[in-house]
Parts: structure tokens; C-alpha cells; sequence
């Protein structure tokens, strides 16, 4: 009869003893959410951007490994929201392969950003380098107003 219950191998080796029984996991149910929601969702979740501002622009960068330019789509909807969206293909599977584990995300993403109303839409610039997408969107020039002298009178 054992006396320190079975954590891990979840085996029942004497039904009189009530250490040996299956025990409850609560973490054991978690792995099953993955697989309960579309995997067009996990590569949406896993689209990282940084949204950095400077002096000059609002700059968006895109982490995309894997991805060409013609895969990706840069798109500015009602002249006030940034949509940055493509898909990653699943990979081929050849019958003769055996696959161990799939963890690199695949399926349609989609990330949108409300933009500032000092931006210049129509200077936006997108460019794609070693699978990261910057985004570049000019800031309007706010000129500072012009210090006037006044005379004093009396």
C-alpha cells in the first residue's frame, strides 16, 4: 500500500488506498483551451507591434518572422485608423512526416490603431526588413507662434 500519493503518474495501484487514486489537477484542463480556439487567433495574438512617438512621427514596428511585404497589408480606413493585417500559411505536410510539436502560429491577423488628428495620411511610409514592418506616419508641423514685441504706452 503506498503511502505518498501519485502526483504525477495519476495511476490507481490499490482502490482501498486512498493515496493511489487519480488525483485532481487543476492545471491539467488549461492545455485544452488551445486547441478549443481556431489557430487564426493565436497568430493574431502573437502579432507583437510597439507604437513609438517622436518629435517628428508616430512610428509602428511589427514583429512578421517569416513573412514577405506582398503578405502584408498597410491600410489607413476613415482617414483615422492604422490597420496593419495579413496571414501566415500553414506549411505543406508530406504524409511521410512526423511532426513532434507545432508552436510557430499560422492564419489571418489583424491589429488596428486609432491615429492622432496631427498626422499627415497621405506621407505615410511602410517598409519590411528582416521580418520586421516599420510604419512611419509624419506628424504635422506645429508651428510655434511668433513672439511680439509690444510697445508700452503711457
Amino acid at each position: 500500500m503506498s503511502l505518498i500519493p501519485s502526483l504525477f503518474g495519476n495511476q490507481r495501484n490499490n482502490v482501498f488506498d486512498p493515496f493511489s487514486l487519480d488525483v485532481w489537477d487543476p492545471c491539467k484542463d488549461f492545455s485544452l483551451i488551445s486547441t478549443r480556439f481556431p489557430r487564426e487567433t493565436s497568430a493574431f495574438v502573437n502579432t507583437r507591434i510597439d507604437w513609438m512617438e517622436t518629435p517628428e512621427a508616430h512610428v509602428f514596428k511589427a514583429d512578421l518572422p517569416g513573412l514577405k511585404k506582398e503578405e502584408v497589408k498597410v491600410e489607413i480606413e476613415d482617414n483615422s485608423v492604422l490597420q496593419i493585417s495579413g496571414e501566415r500559411n500553414v506549411e505543406k505536410e508530406d504524409k511521410n512526416d512526423t511532426w513532434h510539436r507545432v508552436e510557430r502560429s499560422s492564419g489571418k491577423f489583424s491589429r488596428r490603431f486609432k491615429l492622432p488628428e496631427n498626422v499627415k495620411l497621405e506621407r505615410i511610409k511602410a517598409s519590411m526588413e528582416d521580418g520586421v514592418l516599420t510604419v512611419t506616419v509624419p506628424k504635422v508641423e506645429v508651428k510655434k507662434p511668433e513672439a511680439k514685441a509690444i510697445e508700452i504706452s503711457g
